[in-house]
């Protein structure tokens, strides 16, 4: 004898309180930070150049070798620090300043991605000055409408619009093992897609800085 479903009307309607839990508490991921990039067109032109200031400050803050975590240099300044970081990240990686980007990392960086394992900063540095001179290119607008913080940990979603056609050109997840300004990225993991482009053409590539 085939039984029917044995979720009851009581399991169904905890089922669909907690969606509905769930569901109430999505918010814009940016409230509690200093710039949002979650869409084009959100951050001021005086803005942008205060970001990229502190990204270069930041970037000056790595030690060269990586701090431990104590009392003083705790989870929460380390996550305090990634929340700071992350706008000057994405405004980085929109003005392809290829330079900031490779200065977030440490010398040992382990970067796992289907087109890695890479470690260190010269495997990964020609495949990803491609990836970041797509992103980047005149016309496009980079976006990342999920990130999240814990800890040493930043995840974050992103995606590449085309401004005229607002097709998606490109998108991923990538996860950060950051420790603070002090320590930078030690290990990344990323999955990413690109639609219409995988490498980028001469003059495209000219244009981040390096």
């Amino acid at each position: 004898m085939v039984h029917s479903s044995s979720i009851t009307p009581k399991n169904n309607m905890q089922t669909l309180e907690l969606k509905t839990n769930r569901s109430l508490k999505r918010a814009n991921y940016y409230q509690e930070l200093t710039a949002d990039y979650s869409r084009p067109n959100l951050v001021s032109d005086e803005l942008k150049g205060q970001l990229i200031k502190r990204a270069e400050e930041i970037v000056a803050l790595k030690e060269d070798t990586l701090p431990a975590i104590t009392a003083d240099y705790s989870l929460e300044v380390i996550e305090a620090e990634n929340r700071e970081w992350w706008p000057t990240h994405c405004e980085a990686l929109r003005q392809g300043r290829g330079d900031i980007l490779t200065g977030e990392y440490r010398d040992d960086l382990v970067y796992l991605c289907q087109d890695g394992p890479y470690q260190g900063l010269e495997q990964q540095k020609e495949r990803e000055q491609h990836w970041w001179a797509l992103i980047a290119q005149p016309g496009v607008t980079m976006c990342w409408p999920i990130v999240m913080f814990h800890g040493e940990v930043t995840y974050f979603e992103w995606k590449c619009e085309d401004d005229e056609t607002n097709e998606t050109i490109a998108k991923g997840n990538v996860t950060w093992v950051r420790r603070g300004h002090r320590g930078a990225c030690y290990l990344k993991t990323e999955q990413l897609t690109f639609y219409r482009d995988v490498f980028a053409p001469e003059q495209l590539l000219k244009l981040i800085t390096t």
